[in-house]
């Protein structure tokens, strides 16, 4: 090579170069950074035709294409079929061993490639639209801090160029650049779910707490009443009698409510909720929910609204009950003042749509966005102590997805709020309903 042609070959290097660290210094998802990368590698690199990352998926075992690029390439995309295994083909050995390799010519990729499965040989065949091989190629292990993530492959075509050695420190080059852009998203991942681990742990050890302090409150109105009713040396009215009989069994109904919560958010965390699904009038269940949660409250009016010709849905109606319960029992809760709690059921074509609104306190926006999370509580815009575990909303959204349906809120601050839940009409519901009798 002249010393003209060595320097215009090393101006050409480092113009990719620069190039390519431009686009990793880009904030994006790594599978659109390292697709980026590889478009600007073929365009301004010769003789790189095409060119595709491999990673390797160890959930699944195989090595997948996690960006790809070659505008001249017959069926590109049709590479992302390929699923390839430890040891095979030119990928799976260049992971293995740990080296570089280089294929100058189409002899050297038929042999490298000796061992891959007939499917992916398929695949290599549909995208190049023949079974003609590949003209040279290039193949660099992916390497970052002790990390190795998958293969870089560049190749050309049917063309007279081919890769040489004098080529390979530059790839390699790009290969370590490609591999710290994925190193930096392991690193991000990784600090991402310690975050997330250390806020689920903060809000975990607060519900505890929060938990302790909201059974302690029941338990000791309970002890309380229970005392009083069993002095001897006081005569109490049957009227004072039966009223302290009454909030017991109020707290009694917050104690099961709390337990019930827990237990079945343990349950959902396990992967066991489970559903017995029959045909269900949700206006029927509503009422007796109604009537259980009316007993509850002498400032509050639980009212339902549901048009007569209200159709039955496929569901669990226990859980389906447990989802009135939590909502409703929100709405009181977040209600202090009393007032109307409007339950109302509209029907769509492909669902029905239960609603429950509330003239209380109302959910700031920013805590809309969380509202279904475990252990998250909103705060009372008036100071006001709301009991609660956090637990009820994220078990209720739990219930109804397991169903197929949706939940969603609306609220606004002093205005009250409006949670929502949707349920599918399909099978034998539906079938049971007089337009398919």
């Amino acid at each position: 090579m002249s010393s003209g042609s060595r320097e215009t070959y090393q101006t050409n290097e480092l113009h990719v170069l620069t190039e390519v660290a431009k686009t990793l210094t880009a904030h994006q998802p790594l599978p659109e950074l390292l697709t980026a990368v590889m478009a600007r590698i073929v365009e301004v690199l010769e003789p790189a035709a095409f060119g595709v990352v491999l990673l390797w998926d160890p959930s699944e075992g195989v090595f997948r294409p996690q960006a790809m690029c070659g505008p001249d390439f017959p069926n590109l995309e049709a590479l992302r079929q390929l699923s390839l295994q430890e040891g095979e083909s030119v990928t799976g050995k260049v992971y293995a061993q740990g080296e570089a390799v280089i294929l100058g010519h189409a002899g050297a990729i038929v042999t490298a490639m000796d061992n891959i499965r007939p499917a992916n040989r398929e695949v290599w065949s549909q995208a190049l639209g023949s079974d003609r091989p590949l003209s040279s190629l290039v193949a660099v292990p992916l390497w970052a801090s002790g990390y190795k993530f998958g293969v870089l492959i560049l190749g050309t075509l049917f063309s007279q160029q081919a890769f040489s050695a004098k080529d390979m420190p530059f790839v390699q080059t790009l290969a370590d650049l490609i591999a710290l852009a994925i190193e930096r998203a392991r690193l991000e991942s990784e600090a991402l779910s310690v975050q997330e681990a250390e806020r689920a742990d903060q809000l975990r050890a607060e519900a505890l707490a929060t938990l302790s302090h909201e059974l302690r409150t029941p338990l000791g109105t309970i002890k309380g009443y229970c005392t009083a009713l069993l002095l001897g040396e006081i005569s109490w009215s049957r009227e004072k009698q039966h009223e302290f009989l009454q909030l017991i069994e109020s707290e009694c109904e917050n104690l099961e409510t709390m337990i019930r919560n827990v237990l079945d958010s343990a349950l959902i965390d396990v992967g066991r909720l489970t559903l017995e699904y029959q045909p269900v009038r949700l206006e029927r269940l509503a009422h007796e929910v109604v009537d259980e949660m009316q007993v509850l409250t002498n400032i509050h009016h639980i009212v339902l609204d549901f048009p007569a010709d209200f159709p039955l849905v496929d569901a669990d109606p226990a859980r389906l009950k447990q989802v009135f319960r939590n909502i409703i029992n929100n709405a009181i809760k977040y209600s202090p003042e009393g007032g109307l709690v409007v339950i109302h059921g509209q029907v769509r074509p492909p669902d029905v749509v239960i609603s429950i609104a509330d003239q209380g306190v109302g959910i700031s926006p920013e805590d809309l966005i969380p509202l279904f999370e475990k252990y998250f509580r909103v705060k009372s815009p008036t100071g006001y102590h709301i009991p609660g575990t956090g637990l009820g909303l994220p078990v209720a959204r739990a219930i109804i997805e397991a169903h197929g349906g949706h939940i969603w809120a609306e609220s606004k601050v002093g205005a009250g709020s409006t949670l929502y839940f949707s349920l599918p009409r399909q099978g034998l519901s539906v079938t049971m309903e007089p337009d398919h009798a």
